[in-house]
């Protein structure tokens, strides 16, 4: 098990336009067995704009986790994840792909642009619930991530 758990409240970048998915994705963390906050941005830009901003603020507090969705208005997913891969002043947590897409292509080009896991999105609402356990289970109980850096 990590050593490296956060301290709670795990703090999420929510990276989703559609506002029906929003509001699943936070009711099922707040079923888990943690305590989460969320900073919820619309699209690509936003995601990025926050992730510099919190590089260049090390007072604020780090983002332990970030859901991208990849069909987003402006800047897509994809382009947020290869900004992220390709910036060297750009250090972000981990980062799940969270989308309705099962198409292989884009889970390969996610994981080729160094995306942590793919998670496809449930299509019923009750099932956001599992989801949500299942991410705080691996990613915040079992699996070990490196401290933040300051």
């Amino acid at each position: 098990m990590s050593d490296h758990r956060p301290s709670p409240p795990i703090r999420i970048l929510l990276v989703e336009d559609n506002p029906g998915d929003v509001r699943l994705i936070r009711e099922a963390f707040r079923e888990a067995d943690v305590e989460t906050t969320f900073h919820a941005v619309r699209d690509g830009d936003e995601a990025l704009e926050f992730l510099h901003e919190q590089h260049d603020d090390p007072s604020g507090a780090e983002i332990d986790l970030v859901l991208l969705d990849l069909n987003l208005p402006r800047t897509g997913g994809f382009e947020v994840l290869e900004t992220i891969k390709e910036d060297s002043e750009l250090t972000a947590p981990p980062v799940l792909v969270l989308t309705s897409s099962e198409d292989a292509e884009d889970i390969a080009k996610s994981y080729r642009l160094c995306a942590n896991a793919y998670l496809t999105k449930p299509s019923d609402p009750g099932e956001f619930a599992e989801l949500g356990h299942a991410v705080e289970a691996f990613w915040f109980n079992e699996s070990t991530l490196l401290p933040a850096t300051s």
